[in-house]
């Protein structure tokens, strides 16, 4: 195997082959033209191969060149990204947020650009779950979660979202009617979302209905999947209104009945015990609460 040349030599070459000029590549490279042209020459030695045509004016890369240039340019990009990355500007503080994926999805990472635009010294790192039940350790500073409490963290905030309505495709409320009625719910496809069997049985109670819950057609586990599988034509669900809005108000779904099913349950912001005396943090639990869910 051939060993590698120096990285002097590569960062000269890489500059000369994007400028085609070794006196703009030693310009941005704060050397001066004879030490490009050393280098390069140094790395043409190196491989035993002509990587520059010295013309009158200036000079070209040969076929091996301009090959060869692909990947070392490739190279110095990737580790450029890595460099960002990973010992990025240290005077920006990270707070790593999680919560499940149909909150993250459709409520939380639509407001992100406006909270990084008011904090930008504020990094948010989002990670999602199917259902987020207890801290991973240090590696969550927030979470967002569904359920009625009972957890050990100290401060928990209610993050309620709005009550549940019956979603569908247009075509398909066609097949519904314009009123409730018992006997078509109970043959409608339903698209059941995991954690949330009882919403049915809440709405027929609602509606005064005496029968069973309605068998349902598919399963989904979030909301989420739940509407893109409505999306496509077929079924009905339960879900919050504050989930479906988007879907709502671009027509892609319609709510068929003018009827509202309260949660079950709800949504709280939960800080890591750790995480929760840092002022970052409180900026972001502050802002996350004002918003209209």
């Amino acid at each position: 195997m051939r060993r590698l040349p120096h990285v002097t030599w590569l960062r000269s070459f890489e500059a000369a082959a994007r400028h085609c000029s070794f006196s703009s590549a030693a310009e941005e490279l704060n050397l001066t033209p004879a030490a490009v042209s050393q280098q390069i020459r140094l790395l043409e030695q190196h491989l035993d191969i002509q990587l520059f045509r010295r013309l009158a004016k200036g000079v070209e890369l040969t076929d091996l060149g301009l090959a060869y240039a692909v990947p070392v340019r490739k190279s110095f990009q990737e580790m450029q990204a890595a460099t960002d990355g990973l010992f990025r500007d240290q005077q920006k503080s990270v707070i790593r947020l999680r919560c499940s994926i149909s909150f993250a999805a459709l409520i939380v990472a639509p407001l992100l650009r406006d909270f990084c635009a008011l904090h930008p010294q504020i990094e948010v790192e989002l990670s999602t779950t199917v259902w987020a039940d207890r801290m991973n350790g240090a590696h969550i500073d927030l979470d967002i979660r569904y359920g009625e409490g009972g957890w050990t963290e100290r401060h928990i905030h209610p993050m309620p979202v709005d009550s549940a309505v019956i979603v569908c495709h247009p075509d398909y409320a066609a097949t519904l009617g314009q009123t409730p009625i018992e006997a078509v719910l109970a043959k409608a496809a339903i698209v059941q979302i995991g954690g949330s069997e009882t919403d049915w049985d809440r709405l027929f109670q609602i509606c005064g209905f005496h029968g069973p819950r309605p068998a349902h057609w598919i399963r989904a586990d979030s909301s989420l999947i739940a509407l893109q599988i409505l999306s496509a034509g077929h079924g009905c669900a339960i879900i919050s209104k504050s989930f479906a809005r988007r879907h709502l108000e671009d027509g892609r779904l319609v709510a068929p009945f003018d009827l509202e099913i309260p949660m079950g349950a709800n949504f709280k912001l939960v800080e890591h015990d750790d995480a929760a005396g840092r002022a970052d943090v409180k900026t972001l639990v502050d802002w996350l609460l004002r918003q209209t869910l």
